[in-house]
């Protein structure tokens, strides 16, 4: 396992460097790397001249990249247009975005998992048909729709929940969190219906039944761990698309975290934010995807990591 871990570790490095490079080279050399450092004037060529040199925009682009990376090893992803260092801003707003995101994969993760279970239990059924037709809903529903409705009826008119999460405490969090796993909840309760129907017609299903195991142990103690792989690998890549997504829905509640930081880069065209923003998220994807191949081994021990 230590060694497989090693390895794995060791293939980020390209991917690491791929995606950096790519989304570098996008911001900092097709875009103005110096639109609106000056407001809406453009900024004077001697301020131009000391910017580009001073970051090294006057060199090649593979030398850019490369005081970059090098930056980036000592822990400096930039300076934003506010003159704070973008590393300083991610770790002060990072606890409150990995809070919605715990939100929002416990809700995806027991809200899907126990409906598609009953669905696929219940195949054909009631059951079945509510939660296969709730989902489409749900997929099919924008999520900033989902949030502006959850803020409307959830928090102004029946005042369970705040409509703003300011300050990013956990009461405030639970109802953006809602939002943001309201999408994936249809997903997994759809992939895991599927995957428990596909388990249940298998044939190691039909000798525990004929030796006389119960339909609940069936289900609970064989079933059901198979079907959790795929789930798994659905979660462990929603992982970065939560922290992503997280940008729309801490828009919706105003939520000072890494989502909203990311969108004021974006319309402040500063390109640091954006490059070290996506920079932090692309290491949260990996790693998260390491713990996802890791725990295959334990759901089912015929997977070997080795």
């Amino acid at each position: 396992m230590a060694a497989y871990i090693v390895r794995r570790l060791l293939q980020m490095i390209p991917v690491i460097l791929g995606a950096t490079f790519l989304i570098f080279v996008m911001v900092f050399a097709l875009g103005d790397p110096v639109a609106g450092r000056c407001g809406e004037r453009p900024c004077p060529p001697a301020y131009v001249a000391k910017f580009r040199a001073d970051n090294y925009l006057d060199q090649p682009i593979l030398v850019q990249y490369g005081h970059y990376i090098w930056r980036v090893l000592h822990g400096d992803l930039g300076t934003a247009f506010s003159g704070q260092p973008v590393a300083q801003e991610l770790l002060l707003r990072f606890p409150t975005t990995v809070k919605l995101a715990l939100i929002a994969l416990v809700v995806e993760g027991l809200i899907g998992i126990a409906a598609g279970v009953l669905a696929g239990i219940k195949r054909g059924h009631f059951l079945d048909h509510l939660v296969t037709i709730s989902s489409l809903v749900v997929i099919s529903v924008p999520i900033f729709v989902i949030g502006g409705l959850a803020q409307l009826v959830l928090g102004l008119r029946l005042g369970l929940f705040p409509v703003t999460a300011t300050q990013g405490t956990w009461g405030q969090l639970i109802l953006p969190g809602l939002v943001l796993g309201a999408l994936s909840v249809a997903y997994v309760a759809r992939l895991m219906r599927s995957t428990l129907v596909e388990n249940l017609r298998s044939d190691y299903v039909r000798t525990a039944k004929a030796k006389g195991l119960t339909p609940a142990r069936t289900v609970g103690v064989h079933t059901l761990r198979n079907s959790l792989i795929p789930v798994i690998t659905f979660i462990g890549y929603d992982v970065g698309a939560l922290m992503g997504g997280a940008v729309v829905t801490e828009r919706i509640f105003n939520i000072n975290g890494i989502g909203g930081y990311l969108f004021r880069g974006i319309t402040l065209k500063d390109g640091s934010i954006v490059v070290g923003t996506v920079t932090c998220l692309v290491l949260i994807y990996l790693l998260v995807n390491l713990l996802v191949d890791v725990l295959y081994g334990v759901l089912d021990p015929r997977i070997s990591n080795d």
